[in-house]
């Protein structure tokens, strides 16, 4: 209970820097109703005027919020989001964002899992953060390696890379808590060849096989496993755009396990993580009702042919 007690204040003071007289927005469902009335409660300490809204479960990572969320989401300093699927990569968050307030979205965050993962080195992890979205800002080509069968190429172009570290104290800050990757989203068209996830996939969780994605001009056109067959179908039903390859991350979270659970795994410190879906979120230009991540537990990441990843080991 006191490393819950510890993780929460690091989150509404550190994190976010809540600040006297503000409008804090929590929105939370259901089965998150407890940990968004945590949140609320400290925010209401910290001397902001809080507001926990509830909302159904949405169909998928990226689908939007109701409309009357999504308006009360447009008066907000602050906007924590604890719910079963991610807002992150929905228009309404880009359009608080652009209007200054400042984002945390905690997709599928749980009490026991705040609390261990948010007990990271923050200093190292900004470091960590720092060091791969810099890395990859200055580079051009991506490529993942792995011995599960892995090799994939990314054009990165002059995209800007967003570390996520916990700091989102400036003006339209947005990122995830817990927090612990660095990552990118690679130019449209460019991603080709094979990408075996043997870590989770997506909302579907740890898969029972590796789940293999032929990758081509940027988009996912087969799969196989299960896992990967399921994902497929859900991304093709998302519309044009829903199997575009939409982010390439790296994990930096000494804390973080493996769990099932996307937000934490694919924090993992020596992990890496592509994404297929919306995109205009964080610097591409698709925007699609659907964002789904996927894990390759030990990959080798080259940019511009430098090793910056290998044998669960951060090079940079």
């Amino acid at each position: 209970m006191e490393a819950l007690k510890r993780a929460v204040a690091a989150v509404i003071g550190d994190c976010l820097a809540v600040r006297e007289g503000e409008n804090v927005l929590v929105i939370a469902n259901p089965a998150t109703i407890g940990l968004g009335e945590r949140l609320r409660l400290a925010a209401g300490q910290a001397g902001a005027d809080a507001v926990l809204a509830l909302m159904r479960e949405r169909p998928a990572n990226g689908s939007e919020p109701p409309p009357t969320i999504a308006a009360a989401m447009l008066g907000a300093d602050v906007i924590l989001a604890p719910t079963v699927q991610s807002l992150s990569h929905t228009s309404a968050r880009r359009a608080a964002s652009a209007e200054g307030a400042r984002v945390a979205t905690l997709p599928g965050v749980n009490e026991e899992m705040l609390a261990r993962v948010m007990s990271a080195d923050m200093a190292e992890l900004r470091r960590r953060g720092g060091a791969v979205a810099g890395t990859l800002s200055a580079g051009s080509e991506a490529r993942i390696t792995a011995e599960n069968g892995t090799d994939l190429t990314l054009g990165l172009g002059e995209r800007e890379a967003i570390p996520d570290a916990g700091d989102l104290t400036a003006s339209g800050a947005f990122g995830n808590l817990p927090c612990g990757e660095g990552f990118i989203s690679p130019i449209e068209g460019t991603a080709n060849g094979r990408l075996v996830a043997d870590g989770t996939i997506g909302s579907l969780g740890t898969p029972g096989e590796p789940a293999s994605f032929e990758i081509l001009a940027g988009n996912v056109v087969s799969a196989s496993g299960p896992e990967g067959e399921r994902l497929l179908d859900m991304l093709r039903a998302a519309g044009e755009g829903g199997t575009n390859v939409a982010e390439l991350g790296i994990g930096t979270n000494e804390c973080a396990r493996v769990t099932g659970n996307l937000l934490e795994d694919e924090k993992i410190l020596g992990t890496c993580h592509v994404a297929f879906g919306a995109s205009a979120s964080i610097g591409g230009t698709v925007q699609v009702p659907i964002h789904e991540d996927v894990v390759v537990m030990r990959p080798v990441v080259a940019i511009d042919g430098k090793v910056i990843l290998r044998d669960g080991e951060l090079l940079v």
